[in-house]
């Protein structure tokens, strides 16, 4: 699977692997296109019964998915600024703070990570595509499969097309669909998963924040950091508000939740022309998730192909969503976040406190596991504020971590930000250890 000296890299594309440099090609507007592209899913209305509030007024939601908007969006650009002065995927990123072998735990979890969220992205396109068709999900299945796996094979031609053309196609989309839901009445949300204000928060949170271990991948090519950061957390982050207002809208207006969301927008004159441009771009999402777990898999192996990699990569996907349950996708999004938001918090305090030229991104990257101990306490403090619901055969887990809520006097019903707790304990513990040789080797020598 690597590369021979007969291969090369499409001009101006993605490296094929990782020895090779990056072509610095996006510009900020490249970025912005990416990232709200990256926003715009599907995948946000649906899930916006799991935010929603009941019984309390409709500017609670939505503040609650503002503020989980703009904290989320703000740590996905750090992630994407640091990329960009890098010059390295996201999972190599993670050396310069871990060291290259400890990288590869954070690399695992990754690569579970988008394979299930390329899982998710075309299960939403086939089920949406099913119900507007009115036809079989399987054969949208293969098709959103075999496309996003094609894209994957060409990143950065795909990123310019998507900044350029579907972007606007999108928000045609979404601006007219808006303007049908806002049409009808919006009574009192009495319909609704959320259980406080900062519980529907950490909802939103996961979602930007599920993206910042794959940034790296694409603003490795940006021009600037500072462009990389503005389109990651802009683009990212207004799309992920309006996309969530948008599905709490139509919930409120046709009390529909979960994948009913898009049966209410499709009821809509017109809408299944909206849905089916929705459909259309959600593809992006689902191309992201493979190309990412192909480079994520080259922090371990370096010398493969990227392409062998995501047709391998796209094929498990495809064959997972053929059977996929989307029951599982409150649970998935609460566990991301118990196992990312923390780390976020390790690598934000930890980049921006050491002196430039200490990390080291490298193959000779030294270990510091110590750092590991931050991101286990950032993770048992989510679990511990919020332990992650599962029924069936992972209630398990659940009941284990509610016990110790009992054994330390923590209330089930606290209300708090799991990810705001699980940020502060993890990015404290790092700057504790941090920081004496962070002031070390600035001491002139």
């Amino acid at each position: 699977m690597s590369t021979s000296e007969s291969v090369r890299t499409p001009a101006g594309d993605a490296p094929l692997t990782l020895g090779e440099p990056p072509a610095r090609t996006l510009g900020t507007r490249d970025q912005l296109g990416l990232f709200g592209n990256l926003g715009i899913s599907l995948l946000l209305p649906v899930a916006a019964v799991f935010v929603v509030l009941p019984d309390r007024p409709l500017a609670v939601t939505l503040g609650a998915v503002a503020v989980g908007a703009v904290i989320g969006a703000v740590l996905l650009g750090a992630g994407a600024a640091a990329g960009a002065r890098e010059g390295v995927p996201a999972m190599v990123l993670l050396r310069g703070l871990l060291g290259r072998r400890a990288s590869y735990l954070p690399t695992a979890f990754n690569l579970v990570q988008c394979v299930g969220w390329a899982t998710f992205e075309i299960v939403i396109i086939a089920e949406a595509a099913s119900r507007v068709l009115d036809a079989p999900r399987w054969p949208f299945v293969l098709a959103a499969g075999v496309l996003a796996t094609a894209m994957a094979l060409r990143p950065l031609g795909v990123v310019r097309v998507l900044s350029r053309y579907a972007v606007w196609a999108a928000l045609a989309a979404i601006v007219y669909l808006y303007v049908q839901v806002l049409r009808e009445p919006l009574p009192p949300l009495t319909g609704g998963a959320g259980t406080s204000f900062w519980t529907a928060a950490d909802i939103v949170i996961a979602l930007p924040i599920s993206w910042f271990p794959l940034a790296a991948d694409y603003t490795r090519h940006a021009r600037s950091a500072r462009g990389a950061f503005t389109g990651a957390t802009v683009g990212y982050g207004i799309a992920t508000f309006v996309m969530f207002t948008l599905g709490v809208l139509a919930l409120a207006a046709y009390g529909s939740a979960g994948l009913d969301v898009v049966d209410a927008l499709l009821a809509v004159p017109l809408g299944a022309l909206a849905v089916l441009v929705l459909i259309t771009v959600e593809l992006d999402e689902a191309f992201a998730n493979l190309y990412s777990t192909a480079v994520s898999a080259q922090n371990v192996v370096a010398r493969w192909d990227r392409r062998v990699l995501a047709l391998v990569v796209g094929t498990v996907a495809t064959l997972l969503a053929l059977t996929f349950d989307i029951a599982a996708y409150e649970p998935f999004l609460f566990l991301i976040g118990a196992v990312f938001v923390p780390l976020v918090g390790v690598f934000v305090v930890a980049y921006w406190l050491l002196p430039q030229g200490r990390w080291d991104t490298s193959d000779t990257a030294p270990g510091r596991l110590l750092l590991l101990l931050p991101w286990l306490a950032g993770f048992v403090a989510y679990q511990l504020t919020l332990p992650t619901y599962f029924s069936g055969v992972g209630a398990g887990w659940t009941t284990w971590w509610s016990a110790r809520q009992g054994d330390l006097g923590i209330d089930p019903a606290n209300g708090w930000s799991a990810s705001l707790v699980s940020l502060a304990v993890a990015g404290v513990l790092t700057a504790l250890l941090v920081l004496p040789g962070a002031r070390r080797s600035r001491r002139p020598a």
